[in-house]
């Protein structure tokens, strides 16, 4: 099971598809204190990893003793970053705080596509400066990249730059309109170029030895299916399953991309609301509407239930509109 945490809203860039609006500090965020009682609450949940992000987490004075506390407790944490302040002497921070890995945001090899997508200047550079860092330090980490259609045509080049980079991983991320995000929705891919680049992603995976995985695109899981190629996944979307997010405030939702609130752990255990909240024991259930409802690859897909919400005016169990397959025959 595994879980995220912003760990705050400040960051450093501007990002054009931030879910979280992220750049000032908020008043409410979760103090020492209270992100401890939030730890104590996860582990008791039954959550295994811990991922710490943002914002930018790295911006978090307490960032290194929180997630040494989370290791301390038996969670694995994890760190979600845009790696541009990742200097020798912060990969040696993080490594000395117990981070097994971090994920490190890196959205085109052109500088200037890069830079201007993450709203800095030199973000690119820093970003590569960042993870060789964390290559010389010891702390494994994987590339993160946003797929749109400006930069689609750049992803198997980037796994090529994760390998050579020493990265463990690649993930692409697939647009969900949320947040900033709603701006630049005809950004994302449209239905059949969807498809089409998550059989590239898969094509790939099969020329080389690190993991590549789409994010936010659960279809992935039938495709893999369909050609042979094995995937350690065992199910495409998680929201609200063995998944789901806590923002700086203490808001919980299913899904960072489903604007869904589920409770605040301020005012109720994190453990309760993952236990009891009807918002999740009815994602739990799977019976979803439309085609993913009867479709075959239910319990391994699922569908992207945060784009069903979005597509539908806000049905999470909506079918996923993003989906080429009928049940019972093939993609059209």
């Amino acid at each position: 099971m595994l879980i995220s945490w912003n760990t705050t809203n400040q960051c450093n860039m501007f990002c054009e598809h931030c879910y979280r609006d992220a750049g000032a500090k908020l008043s409410e965020e979760l103090s020492t204190a209270e992100a401890k009682k939030l730890i104590d609450e996860i582990k008791k949940a039954g959550f295994r990893i811990m991922i710490f992000s943002g914002g930018e987490p790295l911006m978090r004075p307490d960032i290194y003793e929180l997630a040494a506390y989370a290791g301390h407790k038996g969670l694995r944490p994890v760190l979600g970053t845009n790696g541009t302040l990742i200097s020798p002497e912060v990969a040696r921070k993080i490594k000395e705080a117990g981070i097994m890995a971090a994920g490190v945001s890196l959205d085109s090899l052109y500088p200037d596509k890069h830079d201007k997508f993450r709203g800095m200047d030199n973000a690119f550079a820093l970003t590569v400066e960042g993870m060789k860092n964390l290559r010389e330090t010891g702390v494994p980490f994987q590339i993160h990249t946003t797929v749109m259609n400006w930069n689609v045509g750049e992803l198997e080049s980037i796994t090529d730059f994760a390998i050579e980079i020493g990265a463990m991983a690649h993930h692409v991320f697939f647009l969900v309109p949320t947040g900033r995000g709603i701006d630049i929705e005809k950004e994302g891919l449209r239905v059949a170029e969807y498809e089409k680049t998550i059989n590239r992603l898969l094509k790939k995976q099969t020329e080389v030895d690190i993991e590549i995985k789409p994010t936010c695109a659960p279809q992935f899981m039938r495709l893999a299916d369909k050609k042979g190629i094995p995937m350690r996944f065992s199910r495409g979307c998680l929201a609200g399953i063995s998944y789901c997010i806590i923002s700086p405030k203490g808001d919980v939702q299913a899904c960072a991309y489903l604007d869904v609130p589920l409770g605040n752990v301020k005012e109720i255990p994190f453990d309760k609301i993952w236990a009891e909240n009807e918002t999740l024991k009815e994602l739990r259930t799977m019976d979803y509407k439309g085609k993913c409802g009867i479709c075959e690859y239910k319990t391994k897909c699922g569908g992207c239930r945060a784009r069903a919400y979005y597509y539908s005016n806000g049905d999470y169990m909506a079918e996923d509109e993003w989906c080429l397959y009928r049940p019972g025959g093939d993609s059209k």
